[in-house]
């Protein structure tokens, strides 16, 4: 690899490690014909940062230079940092080189906006659909489309590429317009309406026709930047939920807000709000997999995520009316929401208690966290008496153990001694 090349995928990839919006789950693209790659199976390689964000392995920038001024956006028009630009080319010998070396197994491109979004999305358009026709590569795509790029342009990426998606960036259109004045949710919410309906479509004719053309079988995915905005959690989830239902998203990501740029409009913090995203992921997985609606999780009395507890934990705290559960008795969808219990051990306990009644035992057999679930169940008649306990008395046993609430209920006990003297 030349120094040229070398130094724009320094420039590139560095400036794509902002984008978490990364996935290949749900990529069956097979090899035929004797091509290049594989996307079914691993797809994708993964590479993890501390802070828990996903990277891919070949995560680049077509280019850096954008004719768009975002304040929270480290290649903002007015921001000094060095630009690059690939050619399509450049980007098509990257990938395959890479591919053959093994330090990939697939693509996710983006790009800043530069002349127009058509003009970029075109190039994007170009790179992927020559690696797919003239390389016969079968990896894994990922594309980021641009808001506001041509109907066509979006159908043609979608014939190629895996996966497809499109930033909203902030959870409202007020943040928008204040930190991306250029930017607006209908070319957002455009494009990500006409993939929906693509994907749609293409599924009606797989049942029709034995050989009909993939439209982005991985579906689509979208980013939301926390914390550069003052939307509360409640707002941020509300949105995803809407985004899911409406948009037949795979993934929602969210992205702590990483100080980029001095911009006067941009709240000043020291470090991410790490803690806050894995809460919204946390609250994201209980929306998908386990029936909770966004407005169970969090209302406009409980606006913000605990940051102290998981959101399934705050849930049963503050809706303590509705346990204890009784595990031989209860329906899937109430043992999905006791703390402790995950999926997998909600359809253990549902099999399994057709044979014979369940005890504590099996359930610690079964995977369940007894030190969460035990303030909620009943089981054969074995359970804590948790109603003696307070919430704070709970939390504190979850968090740091039974010394704690040993110690907890002592200083209850020296309190009402203090009171009655």
């Amino acid at each position: 690899m030349n120094e040229r090349i070398q130094e724009k995928l320094s420039i590139l990839a560095d400036a794509a490690k902002y984008d978490v919006s990364c996935s290949s789950s749900g990529g069956k693209r097979k090899n035929e014909n004797r091509g290049l790659g594989n996307a079914e199976g691993m797809g994708i390689c993964h590479s993890f940062t501390e802070d828990g964000r996903c990277v891919s392995l070949l995560k680049i920038l077509l280019t850096n230079y954008c004719i768009f001024d975002c304040a929270y956006c480290v290649s903002r028009r007015s921001n000094d940092v060095k630009r690059a630009a690939f050619t399509v080319d450049e980007v098509v010998d990257l990938t395959m080189n890479f591919y053959r070396r093994n330090y990939i197994e697939g693509l996710f491109l983006s790009s800043g906006i530069f002349k127009s979004s058509d003009y970029t999305m075109e190039r994007l358009v170009r790179i992927i659909k020559k690696l797919r026709t003239e390389h016969k590569f079968n990896g894994y795509i990922h594309v980021k489309t641009i808001p506001g790029a041509s109907p066509e342009l979006i159908q043609e990426a979608g014939l190629y590429a895996d996966r497809l998606s499109v930033n909203i960036e902030l959870p409202s259109e007020l943040s928008l317009t204040t930190l991306a004045p250029e930017k607006n949710y209908q070319e957002i919410l455009t494009p990500m309406g006409q993939i929906r309906d693509g994907i749609v479509q293409n599924k009606e004719e797989k049942a029709l026709f034995k050989k009909v053309p993939a439209f982005a079988a991985a579906g689509q995915s979208t980013q939301l930047i926390v914390g550069a905005s003052a939307e509360t959690d409640h707002q941020i989830i509300k949105l995803t939920d809407s985004l899911y239902k409406g948009y037949g998203l795979k993934r929602v990501y969210y992205s702590g807000y990483i100080p980029v740029t001095d911009d006067a409009r941009l709240p000043q913090v020291t470090q991410p709000p790490v803690i806050r995203e894995h809460r919204l992921y946390q609250t994201d997985w209980l929306m998908r997999f386990y029936g909770f609606e966004a407005d169970e999780i969090l209302d406009p009395a409980h606006p913000y995520l605990d940051l102290e507890i998981d959101p399934k934990l705050a849930w049963a705290l503050r809706n303590r009316h509705v346990f204890p559960v009784d595990i031989n008795s209860a329906d899937y969808e109430m043992i999905l929401r006791i703390p402790g219990v995950g999926a997998r051990s909600a359809k253990r306990i549902v099999a399994a208690r057709r044979f014979a009644p369940l005890s504590l035992d099996h359930l610690a057999k079964f995977g369940v966290v007894l030190k969460r679930a035990k303030f909620f169940i009943t089981c054969r008649g074995q359970a804590l008496d948790a109603r003696e306990y307070d919430e704070q008395t709970i939390r504190r046993q979850i968090l740091f153990g039974a010394g704690s609430v040993r110690s907890a209920l002592v200083t209850q006990q020296l309190d009402l001694f203090a009171q009655a003297s």
